[in-house]
């Protein structure tokens, strides 16, 4: 049955498909947003069916066009079939579910308590004057579907505890750090652990922050932050101590994007049991391997 249907998936894709030339002048099959809408609505299925159904065929959706040479349709469509965890939805997490959202990451969870507030508006990209008040995961959810609609998107709206991580991360191929407290830091990578699937870390300050990528067999955040999971109320963050211009969180969401993909995908060289530290204002970029110190700069 499921046989059936694929066939005819692909003959309906393979009849909308187009050739036009790529950027190189390149000749490349195609099917249109517009094309795909109807295909999806033709076959009763959805977008994402028809995006999946056309990378099979190696006809490029015309919204992941520029994405060819740099992935292959078969990236892409592993991509398409792949779900991460975007744990907290301001400046690194609103950032970080955009970028995965166009790169066409097929299945997505937020989640954040918080709601947007005028303080944000320098750096988070899914705050605007209409978004104040809202939840930025809910918020999150409707910009992306206008972004692509082809995208599942989950929402939670609770905060993140050792009682319901597991149903956060359940189905993810890998989690996202967008966190802001070192405490909820550690609740998330113990959840990763236990759910066997790799975290994606990175803190910021100021024009400063780091990044690394964690597998369940690995060393966890307490080569960074130590033994210590608990910070008190009267612990000032060091985002509270040294600003967050919006600069910073764009460059690091950006990396740990990059991080999620060379994981889905097995390829690329990727920061584990390495530390990478970044001072946008020196332009330094240094990285620490935990056995051995500095090893690059």
């Amino acid at each position: 049955m499921n046989t059936d249907r694929n066939d005819r998936l692909a003959a309906v894709v393979a009849d909308m498909a187009e050739k036009i030339n790529d950027a190189a002048k390149r000749p490349v099959r195609v099917i249109s947003e517009a094309s795909a809408q109807q295909a999806a609505r033709q076959c009763s299925t959805g977008l994402a069916q028809i995006y999946a159904a056309a990378l099979e065929s190696g006809v490029w959706p015309i919204r992941y066009m520029r994405n060819a040479q740099s992935l292959s349709a078969k990236d892409q469509l592993i991509l398409a079939r792949a779900s991460i965890a975007v744990i907290g939805a301001g400046g690194l997490g609103g950032s970080i579910a955009a970028a995965a959202a166009r790169l066409g990451i097929g299945k997505l969870t937020i989640a954040d308590p918080d709601v947007f507030e005028e303080s944000n508006l320098n750096r988070q990209v899914m705050a605007t004057m209409d978004t104040l008040g809202a939840n930025k995961a809910e918020t999150a959810s409707a910009l992306l579907d206008r972004v692509n609609p082809a995208v599942a998107v989950r929402v939670f709206t609770g905060r993140m505890t050792e009682h319901n991580a597991s149903d956060i991360l359940a189905g993810a191929d890998a989690a996202a750090d967008a966190l802001d407290s070192v405490a909820a830091r550690m609740t998330l990578a113990d959840a990763c652990k236990q759910a066997r699937i790799p975290l994606v870390h990175a803190a910021i300050a100021g024009f400063e922050g780091q990044i690394m990528t964690i597998f369940p067999e690995d060393n966890g955040l307490e080569t960074i932050y130590g033994e210590n999971r608990k910070t008190t109320s009267s612990e000032m963050s060091p985002e509270a101590v040294m600003g967050v211009p919006g600069v910073t969180p764009a460059l690091m969401a950006t990396l740990q994007v990059m991080e999620i993909v060379k994981i889905l995908l097995g390829r690329g060289r990727v920061l584990r049991n390495r530390m990478l530290y970044v001072d946008l204002e020196n332009a330094g970029f240094q990285e620490f391997s935990f056995d051995s110190g500095l090893e690059e700069s």
